[in-house]
């Protein structure tokens, strides 16, 4: 199975402030099913505090159900599911340990990681923003300076969007 970043991307959802996988969605994922993931975890619940994994309230279940059609299936399940955070799914590396469940889990560090670098670019861009505002409103002309700087920002972000799955010994990741 090839797996892509946005694959993983799709799959990452954001509740309580926190961005998070839902324990189904792993399982397909790892290939296995969502029971026996669940079941790891349990049995290895010390590797697992809140931060890392949470179960989900019903009001936080049905609100995720409604918004994503992939999970309508799930709608009448009659257990709650468990989310993980990055950390906590790098946790499950540690306990599963099929060589599909160590290429996923690879995958899925990468799009966290890319998200993270996606995020601080635009920090980077709504500072500059107001930094330009500040200026604007002083009464500095600034045009050349604004189109300037947006340029950066678009050159810096097609070259982040240009990644080719890479074609080496196999490996799973993207190469700029």
């Amino acid at each position: 199975m090839q797996l892509t970043t946005q694959d993983v991307n799709n799959k990452i959802y954001t509740i309580r402030d926190t961005k998070v996988m839902l324990d189904s969605d792993l399982a397909k994922l790892y290939q296995i099913e969502t029971k026996r993931l669940k079941e790891q975890v349990k049995r290895n619940i010390k590797r697992f505090p809140s931060d890392f994994m949470f179960e989900l309230t019903k009001k936080e279940f049905t609100e995720v159900v409604a918004n994503c059609d992939h999970l309508k299936t799930l709608k009448f399940s009659q257990f709650l599911p468990f989310v993980f955070t990055e950390h906590g799914i790098l946790m499950l590396s540690s306990i599963l340990k099929s060589d599909i469940a160590i290429d996923v889990n690879i995958q899925i560090m990468r799009t966290f990681t890319a998200i993270r670098k996606y995020a601080l670019t635009h920090d980077e861009l709504a500072k500059q923003i107001a930094s330009l505002d500040i200026r604007v409103s002083k009464g500095e002309n600034i045009d050349n300076k604004i189109m300037e700087v947006l340029t950066q920002l678009i050159k810096k972000q097609d070259e982040q969007q240009v990644l080719k799955p890479s074609k080496t010994n196999g490996k799973i990741g993207f190469v700029k």
